[in-house]
């Protein structure tokens, strides 16, 4: 006969389970990011994305004066330390796996606005990460019904 006991842990298990396999499933391939920010007077910021290869990317940015660094992997866009006004934006394609990294300082007078759309993959760590809750949940519902079968001292 089962007891209560061993009915909630094998739902509670079932539970994390599910959890950790519908975070693994939405881990799966090309994410895309939307950034809106806006940064004051001489703040900065930096972006790096992890892209494969053939993914477009989409930067705009509105201020006063603000200073821009931009590199992508392999052959791709390369824009060394420039001063913008106003407004510039970026269009460009990862045209080989890797990283790129975006720098961004706010030298101007007024607030500098930042949308961009990125298309990225996702750390691998995320991976292991889901993998460790689905082997967790599966150590709770066995457990659970190690103790149906025999109830150990102590418990």
């Amino acid at each position: 006969m089962i007891s209560k006991r061993t009915v909630i842990g094998i739902a509670v298990g079932s539970v994390i389970v599910a959890i950790a396999i519908a975070s693994l499933i939405t881990h799966f391939g090309i994410q895309t990011i939307q950034v809106d920010e806006t940064f004051r007077l001489g703040e900065s910021t930096s972006y790096r994305l992890n892209a494969p290869n053939h993914t477009p990317q989409t930067m705009k940015i509105t201020g006063n004066t603000f200073n821009v660094t931009l590199s992508s992997p392999g052959g791709g866009l390369h824009i060394p330390l420039t001063t913008h006004k106003n407004e510039v934006t970026f269009d460009w394609v990862h045209l080989a796996d890797g990283d790129s990294r975006i720098d961004i300082q706010n030298t101007g007078d007024s607030e500098i606005r930042v949308e961009a759309t990125f298309q990225v993959t996702t750390d691998p760590i995320f991976f292991t990460y889901d993998i460790m809750v689905i082997i967790s949940g599966l150590v709770i519902m066995g457990l659970s019904l190690g103790f149906s079968i025999r109830k150990p001292r102590g418990f």
